[in-house]
């Protein structure tokens, strides 16, 4: 048992009389777990406690004397251990459903046993606390052959039928006067069933009497012709005669009494079993005419049965599908929601619910906008030499390495590639992207080009690195600080983006630096380099609230002059800046392919125009920096 769990029995509290029917002695389960709160704040840790068969949870074990924030009767509660999630293990009561995640999965299957067995124990006692005297006894068997009178009496259909017909309602009784003769029938039949099997019953026994009398006549003459004819008198003591010596015949057996043997008047008998056979089928075919008659009613009762019960199965699925799209609904924001492998929502409600989101959030940013642009800060721009080296800080050699890749390849014209697709085209505004997949997740290049007026390359960096203005611009960021300054062109940042649900919320580590690159002929124009690399940092390792996303993201940027009229000097209708800017994310996670490319043709412009504009906004009427 781990320190964070623990079994608390307590006399006082749970020590009941076992004839009441309680429990005695179950013992108290209590410790953290993670529950599911909202897609906003997704897991968090709670105290929760099992006991008298209820499940609470307190926001902490410091907490418990506050009252508990939420508790679950398990009486009828489903517990179902996660498919895929070895820790998880899921609670529902009706439309209520708690997601919970033990710490590993031993201590899952504790909870769930000790769940079970509270379960258990409370059934128990209630079923030794139940009403003892409503016992039902099925009636005696029938006996085998014909059965005896008492038996028959004792089973008679009149019975059967009234029990069978006490269950109708009291809309039926005009069926009560239509059936009535039809029960009279029936009755019949069961009276002829007495008097046929007693007398069954009678006439097996003439005819085991019978049977006994001619094997006791054979007996005697076997006797007489074995012995001496002149040694035995020529009658029985019986009174029967036998053949004498003249050869004259003489009566076999006495006349036999009116009664027969043993008393049975054999005639009689046959006399009633005549007529209760005919009596039987007579009654049968009453019945029969009678249940042909009402075949047609009992047709259309039938058919009203069928189509009410065709009505209820309708209804019935009805209910089920909108319970589902109701529990579908409710628990939409629940885990099994989220961006994953085993995401329950598909690929086009997982764009709508992305979208949505993205629109939410441009409305806010569109009302705070405003008040960002005319927050006015003094940060000081450092002359354009320092940042013509990398410096000297542990990772200058590949900050030196990432830019010469960029000024070699990311400047490269995209015209003669067939790899590049243009995928935007706005203005002066160019996107386009390379589709590449690496196990599943989407790693496409996107390289932007662009021109924006009255502004230079310098000023374009330096809104881009410095982090002072990263809120002003910058929509999807929650929050972000810098780990560690390398130099004064170069600074380790961590930021996390705001969470669009159903995806993952991401993070990202990475290594800014800004550069100049001075141009080799005096007639090109000098490049200005802001690249932004993932690094690793003792200081802000992954986590996992949130996906850890690996980017190489490079703004390059060079200024065009154009020369002013006359003597006048330049101003900013006479500069230009022509924009590269290159993207390599690696989101992580499981997001679907075609909704990351489709936020992504959204973004990217969206993003160019917004930052662009803040930099023109912000370089109005101040000094050109070249």
């Amino acid at each position: 048992m781990s320190d964070n769990q623990s079994w608390n029995s307590s006399g006082s509290e749970e020590d009941f009389e076992p004839e009441l029917g309680h429990p005695v002695g179950i013992a108290e389960f209590s410790g953290v777990l993670s529950k599911w709160t909202n897609y906003i704040h997704g897991w968090q840790d709670r105290w929760v406690v099992l006991k008298n068969n209820t499940l609470s949870y307190y926001k902490s074990q410091d907490e418990r004397e506050y009252g508990c924030r939420g508790s679950l009767c398990l009486s009828k509660a489903v517990i179902t251990a996660h498919e895929f999630d070895e820790c998880r293990l899921d609670i529902s009561v009706n439309d209520s459903v708690w997601y919970l995640r033990a710490q590993d999965p031993e201590h899952r299957h504790q909870w769930i046993d000790s769940i079970e067995l509270h379960r258990k124990i409370r059934e128990g006692s209630r079923e030794k606390g139940g009403v003892q005297g409503s016992v039902l006894v099925p009636p005696p068997l029938a006996e085998s052959g014909y059965g005896s009178e008492s038996s028959l009496r004792r089973h008679g259909s009149m019975l059967s039928l009234t029990s069978a017909t006490s269950g109708y309602s009291a809309t039926s009784t005009s069926s009560f006067k239509k059936g009535h003769s039809l029960r009279e029938k029936l009755a019949e039949m069961e009276t002829f069933r007495d008097i046929l099997c007693r007398q069954v019953d009678t006439l097996q026994k003439y005819f085991d009497g019978c049977a006994d009398a001619v094997s006791k006549d054979e007996l005697q003459r076997d006797k007489i012709v074995e012995g001496d004819e002149d040694d035995f008198p020529n009658t029985r003591t019986d009174g029967e005669f036998l053949h004498n010596n003249n050869g004259s015949k003489e009566k076999l057996f006495q006349s036999l009494s009116p009664k027969g043997i043993n008393g049975i008047d054999f005639k009689g008998e046959a006399i009633t079993f005549k007529a209760t056979t005919a009596g039987i089928l007579a009654t049968l075919s009453h019945c029969i005419d009678l249940m042909v008659k009402r075949e047609d009613s009992w047709q259309k009762r039938l058919d009203k049965v069928h189509n009410e019960m065709e009505k209820r199965r309708r209804i019935e699925e009805s209910y089920k599908s909108a319970l589902n799209e109701l529990k579908k609904k409710s628990h939409f924001g629940g885990p099994d929601y989220e961006e994953g492998p085993n995401s329950l929502i598909n690929e086009d409600e997982f764009f709508d619910a992305v979208e949505a989101a993205l629109d939410r959030q441009d409305k806010i940013e569109e009302q705070t906008q405003c008040e960002k642009t005319r927050i006015q800060r003094s940060s000081p721009v450092p002359s354009g030499d320092m940042y013509s080296s990398a410096g000297t800080h542990r990772f200058s050699d590949k900050v030196e390495e990432m830019v010469q890749n960029h000024m070699t390849y990311s400047l490269q014209d995209v015209g003669g590639d067939a790899n590049w697709q243009l995928v935007v085209e706005e203005g002066e505004m160019k996107v386009y992207r390379r589709e590449v997949e690496e196990n599943g997740i989407v790693l496409d290049p996107l390289k932007a080009t662009h021109s924006v007026k009255g502004v230079t390359g310098h000023e374009v960096c330096h809104y881009f690195w410095d982090t002072d203005y990263r809120n002003d611009w910058e929509t999807t960021i929650e929050n972000f600080n810098v780990v560690e300054t390398l130099s004064d062109n170069a600074v380790i940042v961590y930021q996390t983006h705001k969470r669009v649900w159903p995806a993952s919320q991401r993070d990202v580590l990475y290594l800014s630096a800004m550069r100049k690159i001075l141009a080799n002929n005096e007639n090109d124009p000098d490049t200005w380099l802001v690249c932004n690399f993932s690094v690793d940092h003792d200081n802000a390792q992954p986590t996992n609230r949130c996906v850890r996303a690996k980017i190489n993201i490079a703004m390059i940027c060079q200024t065009l002059v154009s020369p002013p009229e006359g003597d006048k000097e330049i101003s900013r209708d006479n500069i230009l800046c022509k924009i590269t800017y290159v993207a390599n994310v690696n989101p992580g996670g499981w997001a679907p392919a075609s909704v990351l490319r489709a936020v992504a043709k959204r973004e990217y412009p969206k993003f160019l125009k917004r930052f662009t504009s803040y930099v023109q906004e912000k370089t109005a009427g101040k000094p050109i920096l070249f």
